[in-house]
């Protein structure tokens, strides 16, 4: 009785662990060998999308480019135009380091693909300037010291201009509010707001 007990057993439906090694071991073969099975796999990367043609209006000057559909203001900006006030910092619409004006409203770049701007009149920091002379906000930006490591000025000085293109006469709420999508990390929101201020004053002289 035992015997048969332990016959029955082993023909139990089931898998033994030497069996299920061994299923392993040949599925990972054929995942190898098989056609379209581990090759598609490592070769399904997503290549460049196709290029297209665009022309972009910045600072004044239009400029033909060809660009992928996906790529960034900022990243054409940068990398394409050279134009490198416009500052790389999250890249998710979240410190305003690359805040630029869009049709005189600020935006940031990183949010905004190079496609939308078609047709739009783009403003970076580098067209505050005049020749070699700051731009008031910028010339009031560097009476007030209002920055520290520099990095986050850029950005935060076009969301004041931005500010000032649509209420020459803020108040310090209103700065407050304009500049509130900027981080700084220094703290030296009290200079930028005085900053503002002065900015205000230049831009009426």
């Amino acid at each position: 009785m035992g015997k048969k007990k332990d016959e029955n057993s082993h023909s139990r439906p089931g898998i033994t662990r030497r069996g299920f090694l061994q299923l392993m071991g040949a599925g990972a073969i054929a995942s190898t060998t098989t056609p379209g099975l581990g090759a598609e796999s490592a070769t399904g990367v997503i290549g460049p999308a196709e290029m297209t043609k665009i022309k972009l209006l910045v600072n004044g000057r239009s400029h033909g480019l060809m660009v992928e559909p996906r790529w960034s203001l900022l990243f054409i900006l940068r990398e394409r135009l050279g134009l490198t006030g416009t500052k790389v910092g999250c890249e998710r619409g979240e410190c305003g380091a690359c805040t630029i004006l869009v049709d005189n409203e600020p935006r940031y770049a990183c949010m905004t693909l190079a496609v939308e701007a078609v047709g739009k009149e783009i403003i970076t920091l580098e067209g505050l300037m005049r020749g070699e002379e700051l731009g008031p906000v910028q010339q009031a930006f560097l009476e007030h010291d209002a920055f520290q490591c520099g990095y986050c000025t850029p950005g935060q000085i076009m969301a004041v201009e931005g500010l000032l293109l649509s209420n020459s006469n803020p108040s310090l709420e209103e700065i407050r509010r304009a500049v509130s999508g900027n981080l700084c990390r220094c703290g030296t929101y009290a200079h930028i707001f005085k900053a503002a201020r002065r900015a205000a004053e230049l831009r009426k002289g």
